[in-house]
């Protein structure tokens, strides 16, 4: 032990943190200190219950404090350790993209169940990609059933091309074509599944999105407009004209948006229409079948 130096253990290290965040009026403060301390050691919560009395390095403490500073302002948990489960995958994070959350899964559940009926390989296209979960874990899931798949993604950023490619190379390295482009402006070849989760809040709802997300999270991939359909009237004709005949387009909605999005597919002839629910109910995804 270096002379000087006043060491901490685990146990009043995370005392100290659980008030910094509750003082900040950060929720749930004590799984995110503890979530901190487990990235900070790189051990399980079984560790820090077992090991209370444990003394943290000075380098440790160096980290532990810098990652509950960031996480009191704000910062959410999955920026500051790099990392989002989805779909039972690791998927790397960082602010230039948006964290995947539990609902877009279903999504994600809806074309896989389209795709494992699909009697050809299908050609798939995901819009907006973001951190690339989406197409990575219907690529992942389908590995076995459809070797000939084309899967392919698109984002108007750069910068979360970047970590969609880290991810695919990590997870399912050459499986996908990613491409920079603004929703499916530059597409000229036909598909037979397009999938999106598009932003959908509205500029008149910031003050109802919460702080994480309205400071921390890509604007970008968060707000479409006043209303939040910016995205879906752009995307909907460009999908319509690129689907084959019998393909599909799914999209994420937001609370409230079925009949809003809905009105904006009937501009255009669709065989068939389909709304899927979250586990609270809540309309989720829409599919249309061209």
């Amino acid at each position: 032990m270096t002379l000087g130096v006043k060491t901490v253990a685990i146990k009043d290290a995370l005392a100290d943190a659980i008030h910094q965040l509750d003082a900040a009026g950060i929720g749930a403060a004590r799984i995110s200190a503890e979530s901190l301390m487990m990235f900070t050691l790189n051990c399980d919560r079984a560790h820090l219950l077992s090991h209370p009395e444990r003394e943290l390095t000075s380098a440790q403490q160096s980290a532990f404090t810098e990652a509950i500073n960031q996480r009191a302002i704000g910062t959410p948990l999955q920026y500051i350790t790099g990392h989002q489960e989805f779909w039972g995958l690791d998927f790397l994070v960082n602010p230039s993209v948006l964290i995947p959350r539990p609902e877009t899964e279903h999504l994600v559940e809806a074309a896989l169940n389209l795709l494992r009926s699909h009697a050809k390989e299908p050609s798939i296209i995901d819009v907006g990609t973001g951190s690339g979960c989406i197409i990575l874990a219907i690529a992942h899931s389908l590995a076995a059933k459809t070797a000939n798949a084309e899967f392919h993604a698109t984002d108007i950023s750069e910068q979360a091309l970047k970590v969609a490619r880290e991810n695919a190379q990590r997870l399912k390295p050459d499986a996908i074509n990613f491409r920079c482009a603004d929703l499916l402006e530059a597409e000229t070849q036909p598909f037979d599944f397009i999938v999106s989760n598009p932003p959908y809040v509205g500029l008149n709802e910031q003050d109802k999105v919460q702080r994480e997300v309205r400071e921390h999270e890509p604007k970008v991939a968060v707000f479409a407009g006043d209303e939040g359909l910016s995205i879906y009237r752009r995307l909907i004709p460009q999908a319509h004209a690129l689907l084959r005949p019998d393909g599909w387009l799914l999209m994420e909605i937001g609370y409230s948006m079925e009949e809003k999005v809905r009105a904006l597919l009937a501009l255009h002839s669709w065989s068939e229409t389909r709304t899927i629910p979250d586990l609270q109910g809540i309309p989720r995804v829409l599919l249309a079948r061209k």
